[in-house]
């Protein structure tokens, strides 16, 4: 069997650039590490796929391993079909050079039924490129398809009691949409093989397409030649208008011209790099601090989106507060006091969360949080799930106050903010002695998936080891909201 010079993924990725299926293919070991976000996002994928197996029970996996051993799979894919399967997972087919596993194929009196797995909750344009491949090489196969359908999530559901797969998973069929697809595929299909025939990497330049429909990963090979304080920097600026700038020539942030028109915002930004100076808005300051009330509580939420609801009235993808951090300075020179909670794996956080929460934080005084938009919209679901607590939630909401305020709106800006204003862009200005550097948990979405990790977690070290680990995290985050606000006060 001659090996396949295409799959599912690398066909996808010569849609978005033939320099990304080239690199992808000769040039593996230049692309850009996983991060562990990236890491889960796969996992989850994968996860997602062998549990909507449970919709088909009975099946025999034809491909396995990772990475797949796909010439097995071949093999073991046809000898089921001759012996009368009826249900196969990871069904692998090879035509043309094409090679395709398909997720679920199941047998109906003498066709067949092609169901692909997706973690999301809708199907896009991506999906069903996907999903024509596939039945371009399975069609094509001396396999008789019937429907050709993608499961994806629906985050309609709501989870009562024992979980209910039918509901969870949407069958779509994509039956009609793939057939229109089927002569750009082959077209395609036959442009790429010529790509990969080529002795040089293609010569394409950075763009738009680097972004759609994901992230290129091969995002920082390409962009060597980009130095750093690039106009790719500019916070909020349109992509489109980054790479205008770009194909003019102007790269460094130095090149942009005095009278180049730019927002306030931006304008502000370039005006501090230049000057190496920090922006700061004394009076603008002092009438947004002077609207707080001690004693000041400062909070920090931390939450986990499974893919699989876990606990009775929750929905696919919503957040689960499992993890908050509180400082408390009662006066203005007062001593800190700190509490905390992090829920144990496998029970329903919210309960326990929501009155640990109202508990440490009840009296008078303002809460201090950053970006309260999450807090309050997570305050605001627990009080559709548990009404009981509706307002004693309400009052405490009506104490939050934001500290991303004076950096969002500029009050304070200084160049090692490179555009953000978000937490871990303001801390090494105005609080270089604080640093998540040595944390093994440096940012929410690590927390989240790593919290997630301990649902099926069973060794004890491991789960105590990450559980200080996330305790650390959410520590620091409210524990650098008291030293900024020190910082603005000194301002």
């Amino acid at each position: 069997m001659s090996p396949h010079q295409l799959s599912k993924s690398s066909f996808i990725k010569g849609l978005q650039c033939e320099k990304h299926l080239y690199l992808y293919k000769y040039h593996y070991n230049e692309m850009d590490e996983l991060s562990e976000m990236q890491k889960a996002i796969f996992q989850r994928g994968t996860d997602v796929g062998v549990f909507a197996q449970k919709l088909f029970p009975g099946g025999i996996a034809a491909t396995e391993g990772s990475p797949p051993a796909y010439k097995k799979g071949l093999n073991k894919t046809g000898e089921l079909i001759l012996q009368g399967g009826k249900i196969i997972y990871e069904a692998a087919f090879q035509f043309n050079e094409v090679l395709s596993i398909a997720d679920i194929i199941v047998k109906e009196k003498n066709k067949w039924n092609i169901y692909e797995v997706k973690s999301s909750t809708s199907i896009s344009e991506t999906y069903l490129n996907d999903a024509a491949l596939q039945y371009y090489v399975i069609s094509n196969s001396g396999i008789e398809i019937n429907d050709f359908s993608i499961i994806h999530i629906n985050n309609q559901y709501i989870r009562k009691g024992e979980l209910d797969i039918n509901e969870l998973f949407t069958i779509e069929s994509v039956f009609d949409s793939i057939l229109s697809l089927q002569n750009i595929v082959e077209e395609n299909v036959e442009r790429f093989k010529k790509v990969l025939r080529k002795r040089e990497i293609p010569d394409i330049d950075i763009g738009e397409h680097c972004h759609s429909p994901y992230t290129c990963s091969f995002f920082n090979y390409c962009r060597k030649h980009i130095p750093e304080d690039s106009i790719f920097d500019f916070s909020g600026m349109h992509l489109k208008k980054k790479y205008e700038l770009y194909r003019d020539g102007i790269i460094k942030l130095d090149d942009v011209p005095d009278d180049y028109s730019l927002n306030k915002n931006n304008g502000i930004q370039l005006d501090v790099y230049k000057s190496g100076k920090a922006k700061i808005d004394r009076e603008d300051l002092k009438s947004f601090l002077d609207d707080f009330n001690y004693p000041l509580y400062f909070m920090d939420f931390e939450s986990f989106q499974p893919a699989v609801p876990l606990f009775d009235n929750s929905k696919p993808y919503q957040q689960i507060p499992f993890q908050y951090s509180i400082h408390l300075k009662e006066k203005n020179d007062g001593e800190l006091k700190h509490f905390e909670f992090l829920a144990e794996p496998g029970e329903d956080t919210r309960v326990k969360f929501i009155e640990g929460l109202l508990n440490h934080t009840k009296g008078e005084g303002d809460i201090v949080v950053y970006n309260k938009s999450f807090e309050i919209t997570r305050l605001k679901e627990i009080t559709r799930d548990f009404p009981q607590y509706a307002d004693e939630i309400e009052k405490l909401i009506l104490r939050i106050k934001d500290l991303m305020i004076p950096f969002q709106r500029k009050y304070y800006y200084a160049p090692e903010m490179k555009g953000s204003y978000s937490i871990k862009a303001v801390l090494p200005s105005l609080v270089p002695e604080l640093s998540y550097d040595e944390l093994k948990i440096k940012e929410g979405g690590l927390a989240s998936i790593t919290f997630e990790s301990l649902q099926t977690e069973t060794d004890m070290i491991i789960i105590a080891e990450t559980r200080e680990q996330l305790l650390e995290y959410c520590k620091l985050d409210t524990l650098a909201m008291v030293k900024i606000f020190e910082k603005l006060e000194n301002i």
